[in-house]
């Protein structure tokens, strides 16, 4: 896999109840799952997650949550968290 593919850029659109807490377009964006922290690069397999207590962080911008639920597809990854 060349470099250029991992650095390749997807959207990200995170919101709470209130607000778009970000919506743009990143190269990492890193959860804290049900089963431990993970990251999602473009070309990531689909997913669905629950999301925990902790800090998402959009390549380097920390975003603390309580909960939330995660989906990526299709180089477009919708967070829907509680802060």
């Amino acid at each position: 896999m060349s470099l250029s593919v991992v650095l390749r850029m997807f959207k990200v659109l995170m919101l709470d109840y209130a607000q778009v807490l970000f919506s743009g377009n990143a190269r990492s964006v890193i959860l804290p799952g049900e089963r431990g922290v993970f990251e999602i690069l473009n070309f990531h397999s689909p997913i669905v997650s629950m999301l925990n207590e902790g800090d998402v962080i959009i390549d380097g911008e920390v975003f603390p949550i309580r909960r939330g639920i995660v989906n990526f597809y299709h180089s477009e990854l919708i967070a829907l968290v509680e802060r």
